[in-house]
């Protein structure tokens, strides 16, 4: 075997070919470090001295179905001028890896298309060393994301298990990049990301999020210059989780009456948009019988439709007296949840009609939520949450139809 087959074959350079074995159906290439490229590894003085060989097997990519090992003979070095007693560096290898770089490159090749448990069996190595050659990757890719020139961000939390485990994410809105996943949720997750973004220099004009009071308050204190923008989506899910309660309530304080089997199972109708009914079911049918006869109830479902129309407006100065009047209007309506989610939206209009001067919201971010969902079923879970943290910042490149 020549020293060229040796470098493009496997990436092997400085070393020569010395003989071939053929082991239990795979095939082992034993090779020795050429003299004239001995260096000492603290010094780099060519003034050494051998003593003695070290013999180590690396693992390279295969030749067809054949798995092979590089059975490399590594010198031991004294040198003449520091003194030290080292081996000689491997060169084709990670420091303290049974395995050759061109074996890690084609492992992560095969993992674009395989599980780590397919590329582990068709390979025949352990399931680990395929997680660690993934994880090493990762980590050098992406475990530090560059902040410099983030402007607008979103910040979110994730379920990632059972028992209210969750993580924070940041995400950037310009690039769709995650650029921080911290364990838990809250303003403590965040704690590392204001760090770097402080380090990083970068001006951040707006943040996309929900209307948790940890968040407001994270944002507020470590970027008292960026617009605060309140998600559209999570101010209609919080307003639909009220209207059910509504619902559920009314439900219970009705007797045993027609009215009260006109009530049962429209739940889903009232959250639905208009457009929306399946008039094949005759929904907008039992959704106008069911407000008919329920006073609250129609009041509530007509506010949820005027609602969606503040972020419909040509300006913000009309959203925001269409804005005003909404809360006025739930707070003389009588209606106790009207009244609470007006005092809500009172606190919060500043936010909300932010969007006018940054139409930006935490849509992207809930895309990139779904892509973790069918990154875990398909893992069946994590156990590292290291290994987790780095596949979710490095997701922005995997497709919907994740592997591994």
């Amino acid at each position: 075997m020549s020293t060229s087959l040796l470098y493009h074959g496997f990436g092997v350079r400085g070393y020569r070919y010395v003989s071939t074995r053929y082991v239990a159906g795979g095939v082992v290439f034993v090779i020795e470090r050429k003299p004239e490229t001995y260096r000492c590894t603290a010094c780099g003085s060519r003034n050494v001295w051998r003593q003695g060989v070290v013999v180590r097997p690396f693992r390279t990519v295969p030749l067809g179905s054949k798995r092979v090992e590089l059975e490399a003979r590594i010198p031991r070095l004294a040198c003449q001028d520091c003194g030290l007693v080292r081996q000689a560096a491997v060169g084709f290898a990670e420091p303290r890896r049974s395995y050759s770089r061109s074996f890690a490159r084609y492992v992560l090749e095969l993992s674009r298309h395989m599980t780590i448990k397919d590329v582990a069996r068709h390979l025949g190595v352990s399931w680990d060393m395929v997680k660690e050659i993934q994880k090493k990757s990762l980590q050098r890719r992406f475990g530090k994301p560059r902040l410099k020139h983030v402007k607008q961000i979103a910040i979110d939390e994730i379920s990632t298990g059972k028992g209210h485990k969750y993580v924070t994410i940041v995400l950037d809105l310009e690039s769709g990049v995650v650029l921080h996943v911290g364990q838990g949720k809250g303003g403590d997750a965040l704690l590392a990301f204001w760090r770097r973004l402080r380090a990083s220099g970068a001006k951040v004009q707006a943040v996309a999020t929900d209307m948790s009071p940890a968040y407001i308050d994270a944002v507020t204190t470590h970027l008292p210059g960026a617009t605060l923008v309140f998600d559209r989506f999570h101010v209609i899910k919080l307003y639909n989780e009220k209207l059910s309660d509504l619902r559920r309530e009314l439900h219970r304080q009705l007797a045993e009456t027609t009215h009260k089997d006109v009530l049962k199972g429209v739940r889903w109708l009232l959250l639905k948009r208009p457009e929306n009914l399946d008039a094949s079911r005759r929904e907008p049918e039992r959704l106008r019988e069911a407000l008919r006869l329920n006073k609250p109830l129609a009041i509530a479902y007509h506010l949820k439709e005027e609602l969606n129309e503040i972020w419909e407006q040509d300006d913000q100065e009309t959203a925001q007296a269409l804005l005003l009047d909404w809360i006025v209007y739930a707070e003389s309506s009588g209606i106790r949840m009207l009244k609470q989610f007006a005092k809500t939206l009172r606190l919060h209009a500043f936010g909300i009609l932010a969007w006018y001067d940054y139409p930006i919201s935490t849509g992207p971010l809930e895309g990139t939520n779904n892509k973790i969902k069918t990154m875990k079923r398909q893992a069946y879970g994590f156990r590292d949450p290291e290994f987790l943290r780095l596949k979710i910042l490095g997701i922005h490149e995997t497709t919907y139809a994740l592997i591994g």
